[in-house]
């Protein structure tokens, strides 16, 4: 029996042992040595060569990924490991560091109870490390903290150990200084990294090797071995002595929590169901005897089996034949086949128990973000809230006419496999908009398009999504009649403050009013909303809220369902240039209807509210937001010039310099429509030498003189008339 069918047995075996289950992720800011590292414990715990281990990727399986030598896919692995006498089933979730995919990162670390900040010695903590941290501890995920590279400060850069010493101070105390930034309350200060009890390792991915204090103690090395031995550039012999997989499990399995363990305090951060029904109580205790509840993470369309969900069981256990439900979809799905997945092999069991990570297949209605049960009437969990956004839209055709239908099928394929992906197909006009992160993102899905789907395509320029929003309160109440004259609704639109739009942004205003009434009502007010608009709270879309604070009118009641319809119809497509709304509160002030229902039917009341709002968004002082995006920039200190004139030219504001030796450190913002092309400009004013990396922080508004010529771009571009209209347009 070889070592791999081994440890598949005792996989299967140590599934229902709580204690002994480990589900984490790695985590790391983009080159910083993620995939070598989980390739390498792999490798340790011999679930592949271990000369292969670095070089061959297990986990970057998709041809795609090892030509551009990034990670793109989250994929799960599952190894035994032993510490301390006993066996431990470690179930590893590998994620991007590139920005472009942070929605992967995010929706892993739903999954997960712990995770491996890896940060290079060389570079430091880098920004996207404190957007992984970020992601982490919004998900009650604890980090231990890998320092990787460090043979690099030895061979390239020749630091003494002295140095040495002083530059890993400096990055553990900027890692804990963001831990106890966003720490929640409840783990402040138990949460942080100390190099005495082991919960920080040093080593080199690459080269196999990795040490902490308690290994030290174990194997009788010193820091300066460790130094003696890189310097005369024997890694191997260092390798063999503190293997990476040893030192990384055992700090994982020593510190951070079982499935036991931190469901209980995860459940009601992740859940907003009531704790004390069977459900809640189950997952609180993750009991494999209780209802079914699996939060799916990630699909994977694999050519024989089609799409395989992959997710973390909660409670209950999932099995072959089952017959479940996907929170939201009215179809019972049968599950078909149940894996353990090992590298890039799915391994059949009958069953997978709460606490750990599944693959199924016959899921057909989830979507990476699902919650999987086999009762259709659960709370599911909380829906992912992404960091960032899709802000860059290209329009996709096929090239040959017959291809159509298929192309259609496979945007919604693609959009299911990565939520991050917006697509939207219009029948009508027969254009298809894919909206993704970035201009990487939606490059690397359109070559899947191509070659994993075999689609021939052709992509319009990418086009930047903007938000519409206004500047200030309506001067007076608009008023919007309906077709027939008899109905009548006066609004008011006004800027919703920053920190509501900030509570909305990150999920903490439930989005389901009638469900959650009081909860955001109560927020809303600790949020300094008065009493009366708070109260009359009755919609929310995206970042916007509507509201009535209309005194004693009839049938009003009846026809709230309608107006919130037209609501929800305006934020999707605002009058300025049919483009989203964004941090918009409506006032509904006043109305006057029809006693007899049917003249008040959703013909006559959704034309009125809607010209109604359109026309009071219009004398609001209408602005449209344009996505903005952090830029890093590293270089070297003669090219500085290049790389600023290279900003300069994209409206870019320049937040921070900081010199570091011979290095710059830029700390811009740029809007991302300036961005396209950035990435090749950069080079070539460069020659290559700078480091650089952006991630999208939201929307600003567009500087005025620019706005009119943007918005009748836009309009022209989606064939509506190159003005928007004025506010009497709306009043007839």
């Amino acid at each position: 029996m070889g070592k791999k069918e081994d440890n598949i047995k005792k996989a299967k075996n140590l599934m229902n042992k709580l204690d002994h289950i480990r589900n984490i992720g790695i985590a790391a800011h983009i080159d910083h040595g993620k995939t070598t590292l989980s390739d390498n414990l792999l490798a340790g715990c011999g679930m592949m060569s271990e000369e292969l281990a670095g070089k061959q990727l297990v986990l970057d399986y998709d041809e795609q990924e090892q030509n551009r030598g990034i990670t793109i896919n989250t994929a799960s692995a599952s190894m035994v490991h032993e510490f301390e006498g006993s066996e431990y089933l470690i179930n590893l979730l590998d994620t991007p560091g590139h920005v472009d995919f942070g929605g992967d990162v995010t929706r892993a670390m739903r999954a997960v109870d712990g995770c491996v900040v890896v940060v290079c010695a060389v570079e430091g903590a880098m920004p996207q490390t404190e957007t992984v941290v970020r992601q982490a501890l919004r998900e009650k995920v604890k980090p231990v903290l890998f320092i990787n590279k460090v043979d690099r400060l030895i061979n390239e850069l020749r630091v003494t150990p002295e140095e040495m010493q002083q530059r890993f101070i400096k990055i553990i105390n900027k890692f804990n200084e963001l831990v106890n930034k966003m720490v929640p309350e409840e783990f402040k200060g138990k949460w942080n990294v100390k190099v005495e009890d082991g919960s920080v390792a040093f080593g080199s991915a690459y080269y196999n090797w990795a040490i902490s204090a308690p290994y030290m103690k174990k194997s009788g090395l010193s820091f300066k071995d460790i130094y003696e031995y890189c310097n005369k550039n024997d890694q191997k012999t260092l390798a063999k002595k503190t293997p990476i997989h040893e030192v990384l499990l055992d700090m994982v399995v020593d510190h951070l929590p079982s499935p036991k363990e931190a469901q209980k305090y995860r459940i009601p951060h992740i859940w907003r169901g009531d704790i004390n029904s069977e459900l809640g109580r189950s997952m609180v205790e993750t009991d494999e005897n209780g209802p079914l509840a699996v939060m799916i993470t990630k699909i994977i369309m694999d050519p024989h089996a089609g799409e395989v969900a992959v997710g973390r069981v909660y409670s209950g256990k999932i099995e072959r034949g089952q017959e479940v439900y996907v929170a939201g979809m009215p179809k019972i799905n049968r599950v078909q086949q149940v894996n353990l997945m090992v590298g890039a092999d799915r391994i059949p069991v009958d069953f997978v128990s709460a606490g750990n990570i599944v693959a199924a297949t016959g899921i057909k209605d989830a979507i990476a973000g699902s919650t999987v049960t086999d009762n259709p009437d659960v709370e599911p969990f909380e829906r992912i809230v992404h960091i960032s956004e899709p802000v860059v839209t290209v329009a996709v055709e096929a090239k040959n006419t017959k291809d159509l239908p298929k192309l259609i099928e496979v945007l919604r394929t693609v959009s299911k496999a990565d939520p991050s992906i917006q697509v939207e197909i219009n029948q009508e006009t027969g254009e298809n908009l894919m909206s993704g992160m970035g201009e990487l993102h939606l490059e690397i899905t359109e070559y899947r398009i191509k070659n994993d789907y075999g689609v021939d395509i052709v992509t319009s320029e990418p086009i930047v999504v903007y938000r519409e929003s206004v500047a200030k309160k309506s001067p007076h109440s608009f008023e919007g009649k309906s077709p027939n004259k008899h109905n009548r609704f006066y609004i008011e639109v006004e800027p919703l403050p920053e920190n509501i739009i900030k509570a909305l942004y990150n999920n903490e205003i439930p989005q389901n009013v009638k469900k959650y009434r009081n909860e955001v009502v109560k927020k809303l007010q600790e949020l300094g909303m008065d009493k009366e608009t708070a109260k009359g709270v009755f919609g929310i879309k995206g970042l916007n809220i509507i509201t009535d604070v209309t005194k004693g009118i009839q049938y009003l009641f009846e026809t709230r369902e309608l107006i919130k319809e037209a609501f929800e119809e305006v934020m999707k497509s605002g009058p300025i240039a049919d483009e989203p709304c964004q941090g918009l509160l409506v006032k509904l002030v006043d109305a006057k209807l029809h006693e007899d229902a049917i003249h008040r039917g959703p013909a006559q009341v959704i034309p009125a509210v809607r010209n109604a709002i359109y026309g009071a968004i219009m004398t609001s002082d209408p602005v449209l937001l344009e996505p903005m995006q952090k830029v890093f920039i590293s270089t070297p200190q003669e090219l500085m010039g290049d790389a600023t004139r290279e900003l300069n030219q994209r409206r870019a504001v320049v937040r921070d310099m900081q010199t570091e030796k011979d290095m710059v450190n830029i700390d811009a913002k740029a809007p991302v429509a300036e961005m396209f092309g950035f990435a090749s400009a950069i080079r070539s004013a460069t020659g290559g030498r700078v480091l650089w990396n952006t991630e999208n922080i939201g929307f600003e508004p567009l500087p005025r003189q620019l706005q009119p010529e943007i918005v009748r771009k836009i309009r022209e571009r989606k064939g509506l008339k190159p003005e928007p209209y004025p506010p009497e347009y709306y009043m007839d």
